[in-house]
């Protein structure tokens, strides 16, 4: 991994359309301090990407990759799911896992990696949706908690299986009727971060994507955090807009409405990652 992790062919360069150039030519790499802020004018994600018009997780999706205090030296691990439909319109390191084991297979990255770069920082950031994360690989998911694996764990949480027809989730909401749930969930959501916490992850949050700089500080403790210390979480909601019903427009409010009841700001952190994060405030990195 280095600087020239997306690099065009100069001979081909004037057949590319501009917003893939941009992905290499504004770029933000190589500066710990950078967020959301950049986002005007830096490219993370291109704009004709695959997710929905409105798509909360494209929002999501652009202030973590804003936020990743060491992109070039970053590998995310994602899972099928809506999310995987994306990452190929980013200049980023990424791995597609088989649906559910995206935890077992980042364990496996982190750990050759800090056997074939044992002086450098390499980070490790599983981004999966709640099917992925909670119900097909929870086993995987919990167990890299249990093994203190140094990785980063981000839950997209729209609440359903959404990019396979509406299908409930153990993290839909007791009650909710779908396209392919006609009778509705019978049992609560999963607290996941819960589980997270009651399984040794260092520093959990809990948050919707309406405020950018949230995200962004929360992504930041997650991954510095994990590098130090063990295994964090991070669970988003991201409502498919689309599944319950909403205008393509309607997505920020919706996030905004479920900050005041089941996404109200949560966080958790044991004392040694809060001695990291303490540190990271001191260096201006926070």
């Amino acid at each position: 991994m280095s600087y020239n992790i997306y690099e065009i062919n100069e001979d081909l360069k004037e057949f590319i359309p501009k917003e893939i150039v941009d992905l290499q030519e504004r770029a933000t790499w190589g500066n710990p301090k950078r967020g959301v802020m950049d986002l005007p004018y830096s490219k993370e994600l291109v704009e004709e990407h695959s997710l929905c018009a409105g798509c909360p997780e494209s929002a999501a999706l652009r202030y973590i990759l804003a936020s990743l205090p060491n992109p070039e030296d970053t590998i995310i691990v994602n899972s099928t799911g809506c999310t995987s439909l994306v990452f190929p319109h980013i200049a980023l390191h990424t791995v597609h896992s088989l649906f559910g084991n995206q935890n077992a297979v980042a364990s496996g990255i982190k750990r050759v990696l800090e056997i074939r770069f044992p002086d450098k920082v390499k980070d490790v950031v599983v981004l999966a949706g709640d099917g992925a994360t909670v119900d097909i690989g929870l086993d995987c998911t919990l167990q890299s908690f249990f093994r203190q694996e140094r990785i980063t764990t981000i839950c997209f949480d729209n609440e359903v299986y959404a990019n396979t027809g509406g299908q409930e989730s153990g993290l839909t909401v007791k009650g909710y009727v779908f396209k392919m749930a006609p009778k509705g969930k019978q049992f609560d959501k999963v607290p996941m971060w819960q589980l997270a916490i009651d399984s040794g992850c260092h520093y959990v949050a809990r948050l919707t994507v309406s405020s950018p700089k949230r995200v962004e500080q929360v992504i930041k403790k997650a991954i510095y955090v994990a590098r130090e210390v063990g295994p964090t979480y991070v669970h988003l909601y991201t409502p498919c807009i689309l599944e319950i019903g909403l205008n393509s427009d309607d997505g920020l409010e919706e996030m905004r409405n479920r900050d005041k009841e089941r996404f109200a700001f949560f966080e958790y952190m044991t004392p040694h990652a809060e001695e990291v994060i303490n540190k990271v405030k001191e260096e201006c990195l926070l």
